[in-house]
């Protein structure tokens, strides 16, 4: 797969407007970041000429892409910014990034002994020592393992329906679905099941890369891209579309592959969507059809996750969720919730990280829903352990609130 020179981004079509600076919510919480202009254009130019100038308090970027949704003129201000940490940066904690970064394996060990692992890293003192040893903030609730991993029971329980269906999907349910919260995935395959639609597997599907890219494991986020590349091919030359469940995987995959890793992902990127884009597409065709739960009611307030706005899907979220019948949604203000993956789990980030979230929080507070609905598992770590609230995929939304049987009869 060819790759290209990461470093050849669009710098030069900056205005010098500098309106990425008033929506970037570092530069408004640590006095130690330059900000997005100058930390990308500007210093881009520099860079070019000598890596000397490489600063590397461009380790405090969140990558977020607010900058990237505000700059008028299309600049790929965070790629620009990534790509200089991909390509200069150093390391400083080599074994806390790889761990983060390493879900894959990471969670392949930790699943099968979930209940011990679980209890151990709620423990004080177990916090403090990695805290102290490895830099993970002690304030951070670690998110929590399944025994059993998603992939597991599908082929158990759910594989050998899915022959049954005329038409067909590809999900990619990425690491969270199948270490940590199965039900999500277990809620992906109810619904589209109901919808009219078989769900297949990946053939070996790896975690998209993304807390590689922000640990600086280049030559590892290459590798996995690569490899979910050929697997994508496979799954759209059947046919099927590649339906998503998680927004940072999204736009790693559409995005980040071709940006930052030099991954050529074009003839596989246009059928890989999330799944709130493609169920309002097939409802605004007359595709399927939803008949809803009688006396449905929940209160909800609506997260789009900054990834999310960075790829201009919110909306095919909030249409869907204002169609169920009983559900009074309240569309919050846009915020950084602070985390960015892996970013609120280091110690030195931490403090920044939970002021950047601080207005989310406030307005989650304000609202007072019966949970929040948001398609960003890391923000639902963020915003549940920092406001107290529950956290729902719109995908387990919508597994509660349709009548899957009465759905499924009227998709048959």
């Amino acid at each position: 797969m060819q790759e290209k020179n990461i470093s050849a981004h669009n710098f030069e079509q900056c205005q010098k407007c500098a309106i990425c600076t008033t929506v970037c919510p570092i530069l408004a919480n640590n006095e130690l970041y330059p900000g997005p202009k100058q930390a990308g254009p500007d210093g881009e130019r520099y860079r070019l000429k000598n890596p000397i100038f490489y600063q590397d308090t461009l380790k405090y970027c969140l990558n977020c892409k607010r900058c990237e949704v505000a700059c008028p003129s299309g600049v790929e201000i965070g790629d620009i910014i990534q790509s200089a940490k991909l390509e200069m940066g150093k390391r400083h904690h080599v074994l806390r990034d790889t761990m983060l970064a390493s879900t894959d394996l990471m969670g392949s060990v930790a699943t099968p002994i979930a209940p011990l692992v679980n209890a151990t890293l709620a423990l004080k003192p177990v916090k403090a020592v990695m805290d102290a040893v490895i830099g993970v903030h002690k304030g951070r609730t670690l998110p929590k393992y399944s025994h059993v991993t998603f992939e597991k029971w599908f082929r158990k329980n759910a594989a050998a329906a899915q022959e049954g269906f005329r038409h067909k999907v590809s999900y990619f349910h990425g690491c969270y679905a199948n270490y940590n919260y199965p039900q999500l995935g277990k809620d992906f395959v109810s619904v589209m099941n109901a919808l009219g639609y078989g769900v297949e597997l990946l053939e070996g599907e790896k975690c998209c890369g993304v807390a590689m890219i922000s640990a600086g494991m280049l030559k590892q986020a290459r590798k996995n891209a690569a490899h979910n590349i050929g697997v994508f091919s496979k799954a759209v030359a059947k046919g099927n579309k590649v339906l998503t469940v998680s927004t940072s995987c999204t736009l790693t995959i559409r995005d980040e592959y071709p940006h930052l890793l030099g991954v050529d992902n074009s003839e596989v990127r246009d059928n890989i969507q999330l799944v709130e884009k493609f169920l309002y597409q097939q409802l605004s065709s007359g595709r399927i059809k939803l008949v809803w739960k009688e006396g449905y009611k929940a209160k909800a307030a609506y997260h789009a996750p900054c990834h999310q706005e960075k790829l201009g899907w919110a909306n095919f979220t909030i249409e869907l969720l204002r169609m169920i019948p009983g559900l009074e949604l309240t569309v919050l203000d846009s915020h950084c919730c602070g985390i960015a993956g892996t970013y609120g789990f280091k110690k030195e980030n931490y403090e920044v990280s939970q002021k950047v979230g601080k207005p989310l929080f406030d307005n989650i507070a304000a609202v007072n829903p019966d949970f929040v609905a948001c398609e960003c598992e890391t923000c639902k770590w963020q915003i549940e352990m920092s406001s107290g609230y529950e956290v729902k995929n719109p995908v387990s939304i919508l597994a509660e609130a349709l009548d899957l049987e009465a759905t499924a009869k009227a998709n048959i």
